[in-house]
């Protein structure tokens, strides 16, 4: 058994405001995706409201900033989930709803097994990303590093197949 899963981050700076026209479609397919991740294979635990999902909270001082943050078995299993499901489909339209960004949006990194990891936690990793690049501290699915205790061959890169770059 893994004494490590994957947390990742990821957030987004909407367009319009949630509740605008421009947002409908993206609005429409969120109970979808979020149940798509809670019974992905590898799936452990998402941020999220009473409502089932995050977009109330606004852990950045950008009201138009959402957060997305999960934990995962492993790199291979979020993978999956975020390209190879209807995940990517709905990917595919984020140019409609979200801005692009000037630095990374989306970090990794290991946690231990059933630890919850806090939105502080989480924007602490994605600043080192940003600062110092893909560390074993703060890392990309194009550069991974193995979780503590596992030997370095097995964090080949993942295929970057996003469909919203």
């Amino acid at each position: 058994m893994a004494d490590y899963h994957l947390a990742q981050l990821n957030i987004g700076r909407i367009v319009a405001p949630l509740d605008s026209p421009q947002l409908a479609g993206f609005v429409a397919r969120l109970e979808e995706i979020n149940a798509l991740a809670d019974g992905a294979p590898g799936f452990v635990w998402r941020f999220q409201t009473e409502d089932g999902n995050a977009t109330a909270l606004r852990p950045f001082d950008d009201e138009r900033m959402l957060v997305n943050f999960s934990v995962w078995e492993s790199a291979e299993a979020l993978h999956t989930f975020v390209y190879r499901t209807q995940h990517a489909e709905v990917m595919r339209s984020r140019r409609e709803w979200f801005e692009r960004l000037d630095q990374p949006f989306t970090v990794l990194w290991w946690v231990p097994v059933g630890h919850r990891p806090t939105v502080q936690e989480a924007i602490a990793r994605l600043d080192d990303l940003r600062r110092h690049g893909p560390t074993s501290y703060a890392f990309t699915f194009q550069q991974r590093f193995p979780a503590p205790g596992v030997d370095t061959g097995s964090t080949a890169p993942l295929p970057d197949e996003c469909p919203a770059t």
